[in-house]
């Protein structure tokens, strides 16, 4: 006995073969893209600049910071009211939460999504994220970060990231301080004990409870307007001053006696 189904049209009209929810497919993938983007979203600006500043904190805490030499950073600010803090990519973990006391800091900031997760993490230290680079933006940031210097900010900035290549000053830098006219104050950090990873910079985290250097260096000082040989031979000179200095601090730590007069 054959048995005779009546066609249900349903919402595919003619066409049986059509589910009945068919046209609430967009709706439902619509919905699952917004919540996607919203996560995304959520996860960016909150949950992993969060959770990362509280892991790096709680690290930070163990740390046995010892100031070196001072007298160049107040010297600066007395003369100038602000700063450019230099650092390698390297070695800018152990100042991440130090330099939160040094407000009221600017740090620009590329306008990347990666950008976007690090500027939510400088706005929950109390820092103030710049939001542009070389590639897109980078004037209008400049412009902000003058007026900000011009209201007593002082500027963080990496000299050889966010990618490289590793222990190369970049322009940028000596633009900052040339738009700022505030100098340069390159901060050296070295630690006894450290974790170093596998990245293009072999990027240092000192290990919990390590003993940690943080040496300010002699400002550099850049003109309004250096034409292109001088603006060269400038960034040079810094580049080459941070590498030595750098290879100097490094050393202390094969000096008992230098370890004992900081660490007594």
């Amino acid at each position: 006995m054959v048995e005779h189904r009546t066609p249900n049209p349903g919402v595919g009209g003619s066409n049986p073969s059509w589910p009945a929810n068919f046209y609430l497919y967009p709706c439902l993938t619509d919905n699952s893209m917004r919540f996607k983007d919203t996560l995304k979203d959520f996860c960016y600006r909150q949950l992993f600049p969060r959770a990362g500043l509280v892991l790096v904190k709680l690290i930070s805490r163990t740390y046995r910071y010892r100031l070196v030499d001072t007298h160049h950073e107040q010297g600066a600010l007395d003369a100038h009211g602000t700063v450019v803090y230099a650092s390698w990519h390297q070695r800018f973990f152990p100042g991440i939460t130090f330099f939160a006391t040094r407000k009221a800091i600017a740090i620009m900031i590329s306008q990347s999504r990666d950008g976007e997760m690090i500027a939510r993490m400088v706005d929950i230290l109390g820092w103030r994220s710049v939001r542009g680079s070389s590639t897109r933006g980078g004037v209008h940031a400049l412009k902000e970060l003058r007026s900000l210097t011009n209201r007593g900010y002082r500027v963080g900035h990496i000299v050889d990231g966010p990618q490289g290549p590793f222990g190369v000053v970049k322009p940028g830098l000596i633009t900052i301080a040339q738009f700022s006219g505030a100098p340069i104050l390159p901060v050296i950090a070295s630690a006894e004990r450290r974790w170093v990873f596998n990245s293009w910079d072999r990027f240092m985290v000192p290990k919990p409870f390590s003993r940690v250097f943080l040496r300010f260096t002699p400002p550099i000082h850049v003109p309004r307007r250096p034409d292109s040989d001088a603006f060269e031979a400038l960034r040079q000179d810094v580049e080459k001053q941070i590498k030595e200095l750098t290879i100097q601090t490094d050393n202390w730590w094969r000096s008992p006696e230098t370890i004992r007069r900081y660490f007594p």
